[in-house]
């Protein structure tokens, strides 16, 4: 095969993107450009490496194959580069993505940790929902990454092989409300009430969920803000101008003006924290991120 690291970057930001569009605008390329790379990569492979979907698009089987020699091939180049130019890294660079709400809770006193037990790991990180850091792991775009699930607590993609996943924390997803109002000096709010409530929530697409709102709710909810930003959404809250649900564990980081209520009169909603990477031996330095992690949750 006749293939150039840029197709194979091209083919990792589809894989993590989920859309041709979506790859372009990460790239700075335009869309016709990325098309382009993308039919020379299935010519050259002589097979269909990309499943147009309406909801975006996905790698067929033969694509993830191919993705996974990508990783290991623009690693290799990224190597001789460093060594061409004499800029080998001093430290060990470890990619950690978080889904939306971890970063406040435990990025902190992770990297505090980290700092003092293997300082020479050098942590950066992204921040995205659960499925698009799935999508961000099996490109190779990040190392590591702090999830969540809900019951059943299905795999969680169906791609092969299976990443590679432990569990380190289970929290409650509860109400967080306006500590003045109609929940004032409250601890719990039966769920029929919150029917009409006002909710702040993250917008929802085809392939993200709706983040925000109480899963069990009767009814459609009645959206007033929507916001991707967590200090965002829990300002509005403590302003006043509606509710939105987090995982309990936020309840150290939370503003004054907030109150966090259990809900009643539906079952809980459990949250599972899992740390995910792909399958394989893990880096010493990717090891002890994720007994950092652990530690702190």
């Amino acid at each position: 095969m006749d293939i150039s690291s840029t197709g194979l970057r091209v083919l990792r930001q589809i894989a993590e993107s989920g859309s041709f569009t979506a790859a372009a605008v990460r790239l700075g390329y335009t869309q016709s450009a990325v098309s382009r790379q993308a039919a020379a990569l299935e010519r050259s492979a002589g097979t269909t490496l990309f499943e147009r979907r309406p909801d975006g698009v996905r790698l067929t089987p033969a694509g993830l194959i191919l993705l996974r020699h990508a990783h290991t091939i623009l690693a290799c180049l990224t190597a001789a580069e460093r060594d061409l130019t004499g800029t080998g890294p001093r430290t060990e660079p470890v990619r950690l993505g978080l889904f939306l709400s971890a970063g406040a809770a435990l990025l902190p006193p992770t990297l505090t940790r980290l700092a003092a037990t293997d300082p020479q790991i050098a942590v950066t990180t992204t921040e995205g929902t659960t499925p698009a850091l799935t999508r961000a792991l099996r490109a190779g775009s990040i190392d590591l990454a702090v999830l969540t699930s809900r019951p059943p607590h299905r795999p969680l993609d169906g791609e092969s092989p299976r990443l590679h996943v432990e569990t380190i924390a289970d929290t409650e997803l509860v109400v967080a409300a306006p500590s003045t109002g109609a929940f004032a000096g409250r601890t719990t709010v039966h769920v029929d009430e919150l029917v009409d409530a006002p909710w702040i929530a993250t917008p929802a697409s085809n392939s993200e969920p709706l983040l925000g709102v109480w899963p069990g709710l009767p009814g459609r909810p009645h959206i007033v803000h929507s916001a991707r930003d967590w200090l965002t959404k829990l300002q509005l809250v403590a302003g006043g101008f509606g509710v939105t649900t987090v995982p309990s564990r936020l309840s150290p980081v939370l503003p004054p003006g907030v109150s966090l209520l259990r809900v009643e009169g539906a079952p809980p909603e459990i949250r599972r924290v899992l740390v995910a990477r792909l399958p394989g031996r893990p880096t010493p330095a990717v090891t002890a991120v994720t007994r950092a992690i652990a530690s702190t949750a």
